[in-house]
């Protein structure tokens, strides 16, 4: 385990994540806002499997966690801390059945404890101008709107957003 919530546990994705993982990666809502393109089993296999193999790797700048249900530990979504440069990126994404249920404010919130506790002095997210649910989760706990931009994958406005920890 990572980390975890009230409700969620953060942990490292493991093989048997792949049928919920490709749920993920092949609905289009879901990726609506992220790279857009949903992707096939195969391809969701291969980057499960180099998604897991990053964990041993010394110099990781990429990680990307499962995000678990403690109720039933049913796999909802995934959770990204990614270094982008100077900055540390954090995004998620969840199954779309899990949408409206508040676990991304709930991730959110202790997502910024376990940065703080790990070292990271300041996050950034990235948001489609569209997506106003997630906006208003960044906004609800401080970061601040610093640029807007046409994101070069999906040619949608964008927003970054800054949280000095």
């Amino acid at each position: 385990m990572i980390f975890e919530t009230e409700r969620l546990l953060i942990r490292k994705l493991i093989l048997e994540d792949l049928d919920a993982f490709h749920a993920l990666e092949s609905n289009p809502k879901v990726l609506k806002y992220a790279t857009g393109n949903v992707k096939s089993l195969k391809e969701n296999q291969i980057e499960l499997i180099a998604l897991i193999v990053k964990y041993s790797k010394s110099k990781n700048d990429f990680w990307i966690y499962a995000i678990e249900r403690k109720s039933d530990h049913k796999f909802v979504g995934t959770l990204a801390l990614v270094k982008d440069g100077f900055d540390d990126e954090i995004g998620y994404r969840f199954l779309e059945e899990f949408w409206g249920k508040g676990y991304a404010t709930e991730l959110c919130k202790e997502l910024l404890k376990y940065c703080k506790q790990i070292g990271i002095q300041k996050l950034v997210g990235y948001v489609v101008d569209e997506n106003i649910a997630s906006s208003k989760i960044l906004e609800r706990f401080n970061f601040k709107k610093i640029k807007h931009f046409i994101s070069d994958d999906i040619k949608l406005p964008e927003t970054k957003y800054e949280l000095f920890l």
